[in-house]
């Protein structure tokens, strides 16, 4: 039985994450970096397809664990028959290669303890060949080598199932256990096994303190706030700037479901939240490098914008299943790679052009061959913007006319606009403005349902979408306008359990059993909010801060019927919404509103 998702406990060196749960089980891991193909992969799967656990001999979960404050340093702690002991767990974020540290340190008597690495490349399913070398076992299998090495005397034995280490601290003793990746061409250990594991972990734990001091966030919620951008920092692949949607692949949206994707990958609809987030929390460095990612990874014909990019910028992402794992509690298939690449989401255009748009606004310089792409998307989306598309869900199959893809039309057009007069450029000025009144009112006409007294999710029908309450954020209507507050009332049918789904798909909120969306409920508190029911925000807003798990993390979606955590995790998009909710709900409550640009229709 696959642990629960909230068990998990993310580690990262800004270049690939592992997944630990309480029990001390690394259960996921991809090396060298995010997308690489797993060698750990038990999470969805089962031990067979490679796991690390470093825990009393009796196994078990620990009794608590956290992190250091400001930090990504994982201390667990187990309680025995026999004492105490404390693992200490981290990613150095050095750069080069890949290093995982485990350092277990007596705390009270003596405690048996037991290192049992299972390594399986290739998604959890090559048996790498293991030698002795040097008083490291290193696993090697094609280009990939694994190396483990510890700072103390250690009995054990390596073969085809992996390598068991057995030993006793004590009191005031400690080990340490150190596992770093290396192309499998280099015939000497790595030079991180030559680090002392205590030089690794201060210079660890100085790198996240040092960035985590840089935050602006002084409300409230600063605790949750730091924690989310820390989450955020870690899903950062430092080589090129680019974020994650989340570490994991296939952890499901409904438990023995088929909606089960990989998202290690970069998505455009994340680029204004991030680049907004990250600029108001004090980041500019890394909402430089996101942009410079953005820029760098869209370059080309308009034509050929994707939804989703891997963490280099590269395009070609083949979707492939893998038969040989389990799937998280049968959950199946288990997929590599996201066929999203392939679909037409009108809505990306917006979120780029908003997101060159805030730049501009905030003083990133912005090259000049910048303003020639803003004029080559809004000469496609002159072209195309009424055609049908997958829409912000990412819906498989027919294209239909979605209201948000629409809206961030016009968003493209306004932002466009704007740009172009904060420049001096106006050429394609007249072309831009109609097609956004266009725009305009086509929405206002053919999204809004006077029945329901809101807007829909698509052209004739008459769903419920929780993106429509991100209309008065994105500036389309004004939040005092009767249409917006009509909707953000008419969302109370997306409710479940306290929070929100993100459609409903008759628009009677008849649901499956999917879980409801981290993100749309905090879009909800957000349109609560700018319609002056600041009250019921904060309250909208707690109730997510009341699922994180036990050190701070979110996934994808909430099931409030099971009480626990669905989709892959931890999620950015929930983490970014996180924090710009926290931000505009200090905002609201001290009187000093974010204004919102808007053109009424």
């Amino acid at each position: 039985m696959s642990a629960p998702i909230e068990t998990y406990a993310l580690l990262s060196d800004l270049e690939t994450a592992a997944m630990v749960g309480r029990d001390g089980s690394v259960d996921w891991l991809c090396l060298p970096r995010f997308d690489s193909p797993a060698c750990m992969a038990a999470l969805v799967g089962n031990e067979r397809n490679g796991f690390w656990r470093v825990a009393p001999r009796g196994g078990g979960g620990c009794d608590r664990r956290a992190y250091r404050p400001d930090t990504l340093v994982l201390e667990s702690r187990w309680e025995t028959a026999t004492g105490a002991v404390r693992v200490v767990d981290f990613m150095p974020p050095r750069g080069g290669l890949p290093c995982l540290v485990r350092i277990v340190e007596g705390l009270a008597g003596e405690v048996a303890m037991r290192s049992e690495l299972r390594l399986r490349f290739h998604q959890g399913r090559v048996v790498p060949w293991i030698r002795a070398v040097d008083r490291c076992a290193v696993a090697v299998a094609g280009p990939d080598a694994v190396w483990l090495g510890s700072d103390g005397p250690v009995e054990g034995a390596s073969g085809g199932q992996g390598t068991v280490h057995d030993f006793t601290v004590a009191a005031g003793r400690r080990l340490a256990l150190t596992l770093v990746w290396s192309p499998s061409h280099l015939p000497e250990p790595p030079a991180p096994l030559a680090v002392p594991a205590e030089t690794l972990l201060k210079e660890t734990a100085d790198f996240w303190r040092r960035w985590a001091a840089q935050c602006r966030y002084e409300g409230p919620w600063r605790d949750a706030v730091v924690r989310s951008l820390i989450t955020l920092k870690a899903l950062t692949y430092a080589p090129t700037g680019g974020i994650v949607a989340a570490p994991t692949t296939s952890l499901p949206e409904r438990v023995g479901g088929e909606r089960n994707w990989d998202h290690r990958y970069c998505w455009l609809r994340d680029s204004t939240l991030t680049l907004s987030c990250l600029l108001r929390s004090g980041y500019r460095e890394e909402a430089t490098a996101w942009l410079d990612w953005l820029v760098r990874a869209i370059a080309g014909d308009p034509a050929d914008l994707q939804a989703v990019y891997g963490v280099g910028g590269q395009r070609l992402l083949p979707e492939t299943e893998a038969p040989w794992l389990s799937g998280y509690e049968g959950s199946r298939p288990v997929r590599f790679g996201n066929s999203a690449v392939k679909q037409f989401q009108l809505d990306v255009y917006g979120e780029v052009l908003d997101a060159f748009c805030l730049s501009l606004r905030a003083g990133i310089p912005m090259p000049a061959h910048v303003w020639d792409l803003v004029e080559a998307m809004m000469g496609h989306l002159l072209r195309h913007w009424r055609e049908p598309d997958q829409g912000l869900w990412q819906v498989r199959g027919p294209g239909r006319q979605f209201v948000h893809s629409k809206v961030m039309a016009w968003v493209a057009a306004d932002r466009a606009l704007e740009m172009g007069a904060l420049l001096g450029r106006n050429g394609s000025t007249g072309e831009w403005r109609a097609m956004r009144d266009a725009v305009h009112r086509e929405v206002c006409r053919e999204g809004w349902d006077a029945g329901q007294r809101s807007f829909v999710q698509s052209y004739g029908s008459r769903a419920l979408d929780a993106s429509a309450l991100l209309m008065p954020r994105l500036g389309f209507l004004p939040a005092r306008d009767e249409r917006v507050r009509g909707t953000v009332r008419a969302m109370r049918r997306l409710r479940h359990g306290g929070f929100m789904r993100r459609y409903a798909p008759d628009g009677r909120g008849e649901f499956g059993s999917e879980g409801v969306f981290v993100s749309c409920s905090l879009w909800y508190a957000d349109a609560l909010a700018a319609t002056g029911r600041l009250a019921e925000a904060r309250e909208a807003f707690e109730r997510v801060l009341g699922v994180r798990n036990d050190v701070g993390l979110l996934a994808q979606q909430w099931d409030p019927d099971a009480g626990r955590q669905l989709g892959n995790a931890p999620q950015a998009f929930s983490h970014l919404a996180l924090v710009e909710t926290a931000f505009t709900l200090d905002a609201r409550s001290s009187g000093g509103a974010r204004p919102r640009r808007t053109r009424a229709g």
